[in-house]
C-alpha cells in the first residue's frame, strides 16, 4: 500500500512537535557518530536534513487505516480518492502521535517479568573464541532488503540483538491476559491497556546502542518510518508494519505505546519482540539505502559487533563481544553471550566442515543428520570414546520448521491442480524418513504442525501412491511415457520440473525423492545452490519447486497472511469485480512461495487476523488448512523432534544443557568456553591421554 497523501491543511501543532522532537532529541544522540560521518561525506548535513524532512512528511501524511479499508483498497473495492476524502473529513487518525506523560492512562498495571527464573549458568565464564562454519559468505550486512534474509541473518538480527523484551524459553505458562510470559530487554516494564489493543512500554534509560548512543523512543518512531519505506525493498516489512499496527504514540523520551487493529491474546508478542533501529546511524537513509548500507554494520543493542577488520570477504566473519555492553550484568542476560569472539569461517562443503570440526578447528558441529550421528561421529568414535569430543541429544518443544516441497503455482505446468496432486503422491517422503533418517524423524501433515490445539485434527499428508499419482497426471493430460520413462502430454510437453534447494547437507534426501518419482513418470531435476542464492531465487519466485522450510519462532498461533495471502503473491491480484487481474505481476521478496491467489483463502485469512476469540481462530485455521490441502501446492515433508550436537570438551553448557523453546543449540547463547580445559584437552590429545566419555541425552522436554 502506498503512503496516503496528506490533506491540504497542515497540522501546525504536529509540525511544531516534530521540530522540537528533531532539535531536542534526535540531535542529542551524541556528537561522535555525527562527526565521524561528516568527516567521511561532505554532503552529510544535506543528507541529514533531507532524511529528517522525509520523516516530517511521513509523520504528517501517514494515517491509520483499518484492516478492512486496506484490504478493500488492495481488492479495488475502495479507491484512493475515497480514502483521501475520508482523511479530509477526519475519519482516520494519524499513525504517529505525540502526547505528554500526563496523558498516560492511570489504570495501567505495569509488569516487568523479573519474577521469572534466570537463564544460563552462574558458572559461565567470559572469554575465549567460539569457532564455527558458514556455508557461504554473507551477501550484505543490511538487516533488510535484497539478500538480507539469508543464512547469515541470525548472526546480525535474530539471535544476537535485543528486543524490547523476550519470551521466556522455559516458562511456557500463559498470564491472566492470555499472553506468554516475557522478561525485560530494552524495556524495563510494560502494560496492557484494559480498554483497547494498546501496549505501553518504558525503555530502560540505561539502554545503549553498541556505539554508546542512548536508546530512546525517537529510535522506535524512526523504526516504523524505516520499515514502511518502499526503498528498503523488503515488501514483507512494508506489509507487516502497515497492517499489524495502527498507531505509535510518544509520551516522553522513554515511554511510548503501540496500538494494534485487534486485541488478540498474543498482542505482547507483536510488540515486545520489536527492536528499535538507531536513528543517528540512518541520517543518510534515503532512496539509495540498498547500496549505501550494503556493508555497514548497524549499531546493535546486543552483545556482539562486527568491525571492518573482522570482515574478511569470502573467507570469514568475526563477531566481537562488546565488553561495555550495557546489559552485561542484568538478569536474564548476564550468563549468556559468553565467548569474547565468534569466528565464522566460510566452508562451503559440509564434509570439509565436519572434518575441520574433528581436527579441532571448529568448536562444535550439528550432528542431527543420521549419517553424522551414526557413522561420521558414532558413540564408539575414538574422539568420543576418548572424551575429547562430547555428544548431546536434546529434545525441545516448539512448532516445527515446515520442511517440504513448495510449488510455484505461477509456473505454467504447476498451475494445474491435478499436476500438483500427482506430485504429492509421487514423492516418497516415507522412504526418506525410514531409510535416510533411520526412522528418527516423522512425517509432517500441515505447516501448522506443533501448534497444539491449532494442529489440524484429521488432515494427513498424501502417501506415496503410484496409481494415484498416475491417475492425477492423466487428468492433467500426461498419459504417454517417452523413451526415458517420463510422461508427456499431447503437445509433447514432458512432465519435468526443477527442484531447487539451498540445503546441501540434505541433497541425498532429494535424490531419493527424484528416483522414486521416476516410477510415476515425473522428472525432478535437482538444483543445489548455496543457501543465500537458493533463498534469493525462491523469494523472487523464479523456482519451479523449492525444497525449503520456514524457521519458527516461539509463536502462540500459526501465521497465514505472510505465506498465503494473494497480496504477497502479486501486485494488484484482483479486479474490482473479484476476478483475477490478467495484468498482475509476481511480487518478489515475500514469503508466499507458492504464488497463491485464492479469493476464499484471502477472506479466511482476513477473518483470522481480525478474530479475537481463540475458538474462532481455530475454526478459521482448520478451514484454511483444508483449502491448502486441497490446493496441493505444498508437499509436507518431515519433522525433527530433537537436536543433536557434537562439541569439543572445552565447550561448556548449563547442567540441563539448553532451554525448552530452543530452535538450535546456539539460539540462546548459553554456552561458554573454558580456556583452561581447552589447553588441557589439546595437550592431552597430543599425548593421547583420555577423559571420561560423555554421550548425553536430555529428555526433560521430550514430547509424547
Amino acid at each position: 500500500m502506498r503512503v496516503v497523501a496528506a490533506s491540504a491543511s497542515v497540522n501546525h501543532r504536529l509540525i511544531t512537535c516534530l521540530l522540537a522532537f528533531f532539535s531536542l532529541n534526535l540531535f542529542a544522540c551524541g556528537s561522535e557518530p555525527e562527526e565521524t560521518v561528516a568527516q567521511q561525506d561532505e554532503n552529510y548535513e544535506v543528507r541529514k536534513a533531507t532524511m529528517l524532512q522525509h520523516m516530517q512528511n511521513h509523520f504528517d501524511s501517514k494515517y491509520s487505516l483499518p484492516p478492512e479499508i486496506v484490504e478493500g483498497l488492495e481488492r479495488g473495492d475502495i479507491s484512493q480518492a475515497d480514502i483521501d476524502e475520508k482523511i479530509a473529513r477526519g475519519d482516520f487518525e494519524k499513525f504517529f502521535q505525540f502526547k505528554t506523560p500526563a496523558e498516560l492512562p492511570d489504570t495501567l498495571i505495569w509488569e516487568n517479568g523479573n519474577d521469572l527464573p534466570d537463564l544460563g549458568s552462574p558458572d559461565a565464564t567470559k572469554g575465549g573464541t567460539l569457532y564455527l562454519a558458514l556455508s557461504d559468505f554473507p551477501r550484505t550486512l543490511r538487516l533488510y532488503g535484497p539478500d538480507a534474509n539469508g543464512s547469515f541473518r541470525p548472526w546480525i538480527l535474530d539471535d544476537t540483538r535485543m528486543g524490547l523484551a523476550q519470551r521466556h524459553p522455559n516458562d511456557t505458562s500463559i498470564d491472566a491476559n492470555g499472553n506468554f510470559r516475557y522478561f525485560p530487554g530494552l524495556a524495563e516494564s510494560w502494560a496492557l491497556d484494559p480498554n483497547e489493543p494498546t501496549v505501553y512500554v518504558r525503555i530502560n534509560p540505561a539502554a545503549r546502542f553498541s556505539d554508546g548512543v542512548p536508546v530512546t523512543v525517537d529510535d522506535m518512531m524512526f523504526s516504523f518510518y524505516l520499515w514502511q519505506q518502499p526503498f528498503i525493498q523488503a515488501p514483507w516489512y512494508n506489509n507487516y508494519f502497515q497492517r499489524n499496527f495502527t498507531r505509535i504514540t510518544k509520551f516522553d523520551d522513554h515511554t511510548f505505546s503501540l496500538t494494534l487493529p485487534e486485541n488478540k491474546p498474543n498482542i505482547l508478542s507483536k510488540t515486545l519482540e520489536l527492536e528499535p533501529m538507531p536513528l543517528h546511524f540512518f541520517y543518510e537513509f534515503a532512496e539509495d539505502y540498498v547500496e549505501r548500507y550494503q556493508w555497514k554494520f548497524v549499531p546493535t543493542t546486543g552483545p556482539y559487533v562486527i568491525t571492518e577488520e573482522n570482515l574478511k570477504k569470502g573467507r570469514s566473519v568475526t563477531l566481537t563481544r562488546n565488553k561495555q555492553w550495557w546489559a552485561k550484568d542484568l538478569k536474564f542476560w548476564r550468563n549468556r553471550f559468553n565467548p569474547d569472539r565468534i569466528h565464522l569461517s566460510v566452508i562451503r562443503d559440509s564434509a570439509k566442515s565436519f572434518e575441520a570440526f574433528k581436527k579441532g578447528e571448529l568448536s562444535l558441529a550439528n550432528i542431527v543428520l543420521p549419517d553424522f550421528y551414526y557413522e561420521k561421529l558414532p558413540a564408539d568414535d575414538p574422539l568420543v570414546e576418548s572424551g575429547w569430543i562430547h555428544r548431546a541429544v536434546f529434545y525441545n518443544d516448539i512448532p516445527r520448521p515446515s520442511y517440504g516441497l513448495w510449488m510455484n503455482t505461477a509456473r505454467p505446468m504447476l498451475n494445474d491442480q491435478n499436476v500438483r496432486i500427482g506430485i504429492n503422491y509421487a514423492v516418497n517422503f516415507k522412504k526418506v524418513i525410514d531409510e535416510y533418517f533411520r526412522g528418527d524423524y516423522s512425517r509432517m501433515n500441515t505447516t501448522a504442525d506443533g501448534y497444539g490445539e491449532f494442529t489440524h485434527p484429521t488432515l494427513t499428508a498424501r502417501p506415496f501412491d503410484l496409481q494415484a499419482a498416475l491417475g492425477a497426471f492423466a487428468k492433467a493430460g500426461y498419459t504417454e511415457r517417452g523413451p526415458d520413462g517420463i510422461l508427456t502430454n499431447s503437445q509433447g510437453d514432458r512432465l519435468s520440473l526443477t527442484l531447487t534447494t539451498g540445503y546441501e547437507t540434505l541433497k541425498d534426501t532429494l535424490t531419493i525423492l527424484r528416483e522414486e518419482a521416476l516410477q510415476a513418470g515425473l522428472e525432478l531435476r535437482l538444483e543445489v545452490l548455496d543457501g543465500t542464492a537458493a533463498w534469493k531465487k525462491i523469494q523472487e519466485k523464479q523456482h519451479d519447486i523449492a525444497f525449503s522450510a520456514f524457521g519458527v519462532a516461539s509463536e502462540m498461533y500459526p501465521r497465514y497472511w505472510e505465506t498465503y495471502h494473494s497480496v504477497n503473491a502479486y501486485d494488484q491480484p484482483w479486479l474490482a469485480d473479484g476476478q483475477p487481474n490478467p495484468a498482475r505481476q509476481l511480487k518478489p521478496q515475500t514469503n508466499n512461495l507458492q504464488s497463491l491467489a485464492i479469493a476464499e483463502l484471502d477472506t479466511l485469512i482476513e477473518a483470522y487476523r481480525a478474530a479475537e476469540e481463540v475458538t474462532k481462530m481455530k475454526e478459521l485455521a482448520f478451514a484454511m488448512e483444508d483449502i491448502l490441502h486441497e490446493d496441493a501446492s505444498f508437499v509436507p515433508g518431515f519433522v525433527m523432534p530433537f537436536l543433536r550436537t557434537g562439541y569439543w570438551r572445552w565447550v561448556r553448557w548449563p547442567d540441563d544443557f539448553n532451554v525448552k523453546l530452543a530452535r538450535s543449540a546456539l539460539e540462546y547463547h548459553l554456552l561458554w568456553i573454558d580456556q583452561t580445559v581447552e589447553t588441557e584437552t589439546r595437550n592431552a590429545r597430543k599425548r593421547n591421554e583420555t577423559f571420561e566419555s560423555v554421550d548425553a541425552v536430555y529428555e526433560q522436554y521430550k514430547q509424547d
